[in-house]
């Protein structure tokens, strides 16, 4: 099979304003491996990480959305408000979890208007 030797997969995305977005996501707890001056690594793990470009198109950006399967989406969700980023960032915002036949997830949206999936699948 080709991809039986595969170690990962990220996906690229977009800032508006890269340095808020580096900060932003070193707040939120993701550890920043800079790459060059216009790209970073952002990783939360050896095998979870996405790539933090000094690059902005706004349709792209703005349909840019990122799934983060999570183990307990309440304890998540407490951990990512207690952070305050929310108030931080004039663009960031949280809703609240919402539930579905699947399982259930909040959404986030970064400074830039990438939208992130926080989520916990049903047993």
């Amino acid at each position: 099979m080709l991809f039986s030797k595969a170690k990962s997969i990220r996906t690229f995305i977009g800032a508006k304003n890269f340095n808020e977005s580096r900060w932003f996501y070193q707040e939120l707890g993701f550890e920043e491996f800079v790459i060059d001056d216009k790209m970073s690594l952002f990783k939360v793990n050896d095998k979870l990480g996405f790539y933090l470009q000094d690059y902005y198109v706004k349709k792209w950006v703005n349909n840019s959305m990122i799934f983060l399967e999570v183990d307990d989406i309440d304890k998540c969700a407490a951990e990512l408000l207690e952070k305050g980023l929310h108030h931080k960032y004039k663009y960031v915002r949280f809703t609240e979890i919402k539930e579905f036949e699947w399982g259930r997830e909040l959404f986030m949206h970064d400074p830039s208007g990438v939208l992130w999936h926080f989520g916990e699948f049903n047993d």
